[in-house]
Formats: C-alpha cells, sequence, structure tokens
C-alpha cells in the first residue's frame, strides 16, 4: 500500500553504511506484518502531534521513499525503505548510472592520501584535503598539477567499489626540467599557446579551441642526443626539430600545431633516446560555457569570454574575502572549472567566550571581530593588563597582536620602621614576600617606642601601599594623675624634653618636685609625686 501522507526524511551515508539496515518491531503495538514508524518528520512537523499522526497512519505503510543526501558534496538521490517481514529493509537509492534503479547503498571509500603534486576532482569539485569520504560509484579524476613538468604515474580515473578503490592514486613523477636534464627522468613537455584559448581538464587533458595554435616544446639535452616526437592523431605530419633561438636550440624540441582542427585530437608523446616518454592528450573542441552572471553583493567579475579556455577573474571589495576559486576556466564539459565564489567578510577568530580568552582573568570591554574592528579588554580586580589593552582586526583575518595577559597586582615588603615589627597580616606575602591586593599590615613598636603615623595599611590597586609606613620614636607614656591633682600638659604620650607640671587641688600640696622630666630613654625623671592635705604636711 502506498503511503498517502508526504513523508520528508534526510539519509545520510556513512563509512560503516551496509547494504541493508532493519529496524525492530515493537510487538505489543503493532500487528506482525507491520513496522514501527521509522523517524521521519511529518511535513517538516516534530511536534508532539504530528509524531502520534506519524505513528498511526504508519501501521499499514509498506514503503517510504525519501531524498538522501549522499557522500562530501551531498548529491541528492532518490531512497526508500521497506518493511517485510515486521522489519524495515533499506535504504535502497537509485543509481543514475544504472537506469534509475533502486540499488543498495554500499560502503563508501575513504581518501587516505594526496600526493602534495596531484590535483583531485570529483565531479568539477577540488578535493584539497585527505580523509573525505566518497559514496559507492564515485569517479575521481586526477592529474598533476603543472602538466608537462610532471608525469602522471597509474589510473587517473580510480573509482569507489564498494568500499574499495579500483586502483590506488596515481603518482607524479619529476621530469627533466626539474631533475637537470637527468638522463633517466621523462622528458618535460612545455605547452606554448600564441594565439588561441585552451583548458587543463581535470583528467589533464588539454582541451583547445579550434584555430589555436600550439607548441609542444620537448626539454632534453641536445648533447646526449635528439628525442623523439610521436602522436595517435590521423592527421599525419606535424613540424617538429630542435629551436631556432640561440638560447633554446640546445634544449628544446619542438612540436607545432596550426589552426588546431578536431583531427588534431590525440596523444603527443615525446621519447628519449633511452625510450623514457611523456604524452600530452590533446582535445580540439568548439566548446562554449553559459554566461556567468554575478548576483552575489560586493563580488565584482572580469571575463574574457565564455570559449573553451577563456577566464574569469573574481575580486572582492577590501575587507572581504573570497571564498572559492578567484580564476574559474571554460572546460571541455562545458561548465566552469569552479562554482562562482562569494565574498565573505573578513573576520578574526572569535573572543567572546572564556574558551577563546584562556586567561581566567581576561574581560573583554569591547569586542567586534570584522576587519577594521577592536577588542578592548581589562581585568578583574586585584589584576593588571600586561601587553596593549586593545587589538584590531587585520585584513589578514588576524588579530594586530597576540591576546594581554592578567597578572596579579603585588605591593613590595612593606619597610619597618627602627624599633618596630609586622603583627601578623590579614593575608600573608605573596611571591618573594609581596604582597596582593587588599592584604592587611600592622605595626607595632618595641619598648618605649611609640607608633608615629598609620597603624594600619593596605595594599591597593594601583600596587602601593595606602600609607606611608609609620616610625616608632621613643616618648615617654602617659603616667597618670595624682590623687587630689592633676598633670599639665595632658598627651597620650611625650618627646624627650618635655616637662610635666604636677598641680594640687586646693587644700592640697605636693610632698617632692611639681614638675617632672622626659629623659631621652622615654622614662620619667621621677615617679609621680602624690598630693597630701596641707594642715598635715609636717615642716621640719
Amino acid at each position: 500500500m502506498r503511503l498517502l501522507t508526504k513523508i520528508f526524511a534526510i539519509f545520510v551515508a556513512s563509512e560503516a553504511a551496509l547494504p541493508t539496515t532493519r529496524a525492530k518491531l515493537p510487538r505489543d503495538e503493532f500487528s506482525f506484518d507491520s513496522c514501527s514508524p521509522p523517524q521521519l518528520a511529518l511535513n517538516g512537523s516534530e511536534t508532539e502531534a504530528g509524531e502520534t499522526r506519524i505513528r498511526k497512519e504508519f501501521n499499514h505503510v509498506r514503503e517510504v521513499k525519501f531524498s538522501g543526501s549522499i557522500g562530501p558534496l551531498g548529491e541528492q538521490r532518490l531512497c526508500k525503505i521497506k518493511c517485510i517481514a515486521g522489519q524495515w529493509v533499506g535504504p535502497l537509492c537509485i543509481d543514475q548510472q544504472d537506469n534509475g534503479r533502486f540499488q543498495p547503498l554500499f560502503r563508501n571509500c575513504k581518501l587516505e592520501y594526496i600526493n602534495p603534486h596531484l590535483l583531485v576532482t570529483f565531479r568539477n569539485v577540488s578535493i584539497l584535503n585527505p580523509g573525505v569520504t566518497f559514496p559507492h560509484g564515485a569517479k575521481l579524476h586526477t592529474r598533476c598539477k603543472e602538466l608537462g613538468l610532471y608525469k602522471l604515474l597509474g589510473t587517473a580515473t580510480p573509482q569507489c567499489q564498494n568500499g574499495q578503490w579500483s586502483s590506488r592514486l596515481p603518482s607524479c613523477v619529476p621530469t627533466t626540467l626539474l631533475t637537470n636534464f637527468t638522463e633517466d627522468a621523462p622528458p618535460s613537455i612545455l605547452i606554448r599557446i600564441p594565439s588561441g584559448s585552451a583548458s587543463t581538464e581535470p583528467g589533464g587533458e588539454l582541451a583547445v579551441f579550434p584555430g589555436s595554435t600550439l607548441h609542444f616544446e620537448c626539454m632534453f639535452s641536445r648533447r646526449v642526443g635528439s628525442p623523439d616526437w610521436t602522436w595517435t592523431s590521423p592527421l599525419g605530419q606535424y613540424l617538429t626539430g630542435w629551436a631556432i633561438a640561440a638560447e633554446e636550440r640546445d634544449w628544446k624540441y619542438r612540436l607545432s600545431i596550426y589552426y588546431a582542427k578536431s583531427q588534431d585530437t590525440g596523444t603527443f608523446t615525446c621519447a628519449t633516446p633511452r625510450g623514457i616518454t611523456n604524452s600530452i592528450m590533446l582535445v580540439v573542441t568548439a566548446i562554449h560555457c553559459e554566461p556567468i552572471s554575478v548576483t552575489r553583493m560586493h563580488l565584482s567579475v572580469r571575463v574574457e569570454g565564455t570559449r573553451l579556455g577563456h577566464k574569469a577573474i573574481f575580486q572582492c571589495p577590501m575587507g572581504f574575502v573570497l571564498s572559492g576559486e578567484a580564476n574559474l576556466t571554460c572546460q571541455a564539459s562545458g561548465k566552469w572549472s569552479a562554482p562562482v565564489p562569494k565574498c565573505e567578510l573578513v573576520k578574526c577568530p572569535p573572543l567572546d567566550t572564556p574558551e577563546n580568552l584562556g586567561e581566567p582573568h581576561l574581560q573583554l570591554e569591547e569586542h567586534n571581530n570584522s576587519y577594521g574592528g577592536r577588542s578592548v579588554f581589562s581585568c578583574a580586580w586585584g589584576y593588571k593588563l600586561q601587553g596593549p589593552p586593545g587589538i584590531e582586526c587585520e585584513l589578514s583575518g588576524n588579530w594586530s597582536g597576540p591576546l594581554p595577559v592578567c597578572i596579579p597586582i603585588q605591593c613590595p615588603p612593606p619597610v619597618l620602621p627602627l624599633n618596630g615589627h609586622l603583627i601578623q597580616s590579614e593575608a600573608p606575602g605573596m611571591d618573594g614576600g609581596r604582597y596582593a591586593v587588599g592584604s592587611l599590615v600592622q605595626f607595632a613598636c618595641a619598648g618605649a617606642h611609640h607608633l608615629e603615623g598609620e597603624a594600619s595599611i593596605i595594599c591597593t590597586e594601583t600596587g602601593f601601599w595606602s600609607h606611608p609606613p609609620p616610625f616608632c620614636r621613643v616618648k615617654c607614656s602617659y603616667i597618670g594623675e595624682p590623687e587630689n591633682g592633676y598633670v599639665s600638659p595632658t598627651k597620650f604620650a611625650y618627646d624627650p624634653g618635655d616637662e610635666l607640671n604636677i598641680v594640687c587641688n586646693e587644700g592640697f600640696v605636693t610632698n617632692s618636685n611639681s614638675s617632672l622630666l622626659c629623659m631621652q630613654d622615654g622614662k620619667w625623671s621621677s615617679e609621680l609625686p602624690s598630693c597630701t592635705n596641707e594642715t598635715s604636711t609636717t615642716y621640719t
């Protein structure tokens, strides 16, 4: 029974995909012949109501068709799964190379390594890095990047066959021009096109537009012998011989094709006297590509034309970077060598997450990672910036400098006053006795010395103490007051040389000196005298 409700799903092939996959049957909800609903979305809906509807309407469903996104380029294929004896079997996908029949999905192939001089393309898209997986049936096209300077060794079109490549990727062998004209190297072939246009195809062929003039120059040392040109073209004879110019005649053996015609299509091979060869496959065809239409913002293009070999050169304005190929060539397939690129705004790596900043105490005050934008930093309390407070996003997509770092703000150890010491601080000294922001230290003096200044100081965010350290000076302590009298002047402490007068109340007198002197050792010249009733004073 056909599914009447429109179902949408996406299936992405993985390397471990098998020819068939099966799903378990929940027997408590469905009959023996029905299958449990696969994980699909009904008309794009993932709501609870949509899920209930799917489960209800799948009771009699036998087949589900869906669009499959297969391979590294997301190739769209029509796929299906079938309910057989309570189990989903599949997926089966249409193979365009097999008359559109549904076939089991075979295993993928992985591209493990690419020779640095090898250019690999898949459906007109360059594969730049290894590690990409390709679906069964995918055919790669390979050629050496410098046509004629390297000789391709191996099969140029390996194909994925159920998890295995039909052949290993070819390699590129350097030729005489790159090996200082050694006799055991294949001869280099330089291609010159004085008039006309040409394109180097993904498979390594040289495709030229009819009417073009070509020179194939076989690079070989004339002193060790003459190379020989052969060809498979049905036209017959071509002009060959050593170059005439004095600077070229000892190492350039040339084959010339004037006003190329389709009958010139063939393989042209240069062989050294030792029989070592290198070849150029020539295709002459009158191909035109579709005109290029640029609708994307900021993108500008200069197009030579639309015939085979013509180029389209793209540019972006300042502050934008070209995403894709800058130079496109019209190829013999009638398609341009790559998709039209686009201009993307130059952006530097974002810094607006703790992971990107890396430094736990670093904070962003301003962040703009577009070209010309600026990021400004600050540090958490107790830390200070080491490095520039701001960096700018440059045209290269890199920041103008490294990120600053936050280092702890520390005050130097406080200077201890002479005859003084520190009471245990709230935050002990850090590296090398230095103190962090907020550290509190207290001072005390020894013996008869008294503090002059702040007894407590705090390390501030400037890296300096809140006050200068105090001094410890010799002083005489307040001695107190006699009974029935008082002292003048009254102070907490007295400097050496200060005189203290004893004043008795009316009717009382002192029985000794009425003044005391603060000595240099911080002691009074005598004990504090007393004030007694003068009627009881006995005179001698």
